[in-house]
């Protein structure tokens, strides 16, 4: 009869053999495995130098191609922007590279007639009512509200009057009106009508180029990106000269949405990459283009460029 005892010792027995196993086991396979163990490790660390090594060098490919741009600019743009009148709207959060497609216009030698920085506030659903009855407070005797839109859409509304405060008309706007106008959107924060080489705005912008960002994310994203797409409308018209520089052109960015709307892409230029200094290049090529040839066309590194840069004029 098998009693408790032997159990006991036969269990024993066997964790003892599992144990006697395991540790001659783990010092026959420790010098293998540890040497094996040992050289994959140096093989992704030697990989991983590789890869930071070819990184860095991506990286000052870039920069060198950054200061490639900027180095033949003068070269390629030549003045030919002389005695043009720009005026360059910016949109939320292009403050990094807005100021850098001021600078390549001014190298094309454009005078840049106003900066106006348009705030976040100007695109909240919330403001519409507001941005229709400060259309209406707003108006002076040459920048009237007469003729503006008629209906219930405050960007639209407020956008026609800041588009025809800034841009050139048959009646030339005031400089103590075009002041007016300015200030009461910028008092409520709706805009900031920035000094450019420390000169007040000005009106009588032939062209426009408007800088935008990449799109909200909030809940109301789609309204404001349509709200974007509507503001632009107003500094088109019916003929005038317009560029957008944007930053990519991802669903809700302004420059997706021109290139989507098959009315719009025909008369408003795009570039899709202005936050590069190549795309600063661009967007001054891309001006030139349009004022002095007169010509619509859409570049970048995005869906719905036809090229990175215009075609050099005949």
């Amino acid at each position: 009869m098998i009693n408790f005892r032997y159990h006991v010792v036969s269990l024993t027995a066997v964790f003892l053999a599992l144990a006697i196993g395991l540790v001659v086991g783990t010092a026959a396979l420790n010098g293998p495995v540890a040497d094996s163990l040992k050289e994959q490790v140096q093989s992704v660390s030697k990989d991983n130098s590789n890869l930071r090594d070819q990184q860095n060098q991506y990286r000052e490919e870039l920069n060198r191609a950054q200061d490639f741009a900027t180095e033949v600019s003068p070269a390629l743009l030549n003045g030919k922007l002389t005695g043009r009148k720009i005026l360059v709207l910016a949109l939320p959060n292009t403050q990094k590279y807005a100021d850098q497609v001021i600078a390549m216009l001014q190298v094309a030698g454009a005078t840049i007639t106003a900066k106006v920085s348009v705030q976040e506030k100007f695109f909240e659903p919330v403001n519409g009512v507001e941005l229709l009855d400060l259309a209406e407070q707003a108006s002076q005797p040459t920048v009237p509200a007469a003729g503006l839109p008629m209906n219930s859409d405050g960007v639209e509304t407020s956008g026609a009057l800041l588009a025809r405060a800034l841009q050139q008309q048959t009646t030339p706007v005031s400089a103590t009106d075009l002041t007016a106008v300015l200030a009461a959107y910028s008092e409520p924060g709706y805009i900031t009508a920035d000094e450019v080489d420390g000169k007040a705005p000005t009106g009588g912008a032939e062209a426009t180029v408007i800088v935008s960002g990449l799109p909200a994310t909030d809940t109301s994203a789609t309204k404001k990106s349509q709200a974007a797409v509507t503001l632009t409308t107003q500094f088109k018209g019916t003929d005038r000269p317009l560029v957008v520089a944007g930053d990519g052109a991802v669903d809700g960015n302004l420059v997706a949405g021109v290139r989507s709307d098959p009315l719009l892409v025909k008369t408003i230029s795009t570039v899709d990459n202005a936050s590069s200094t190549q795309g600063q290049l661009s967007t001054a090529l891309c001006v030139i283009e349009r004022v002095v040839q007169g010509r619509v066309g859409q570049y970048g590194l995005a869906a719905g460029a036809t090229s990175l840069v215009p075609k050099a004029a005949a």
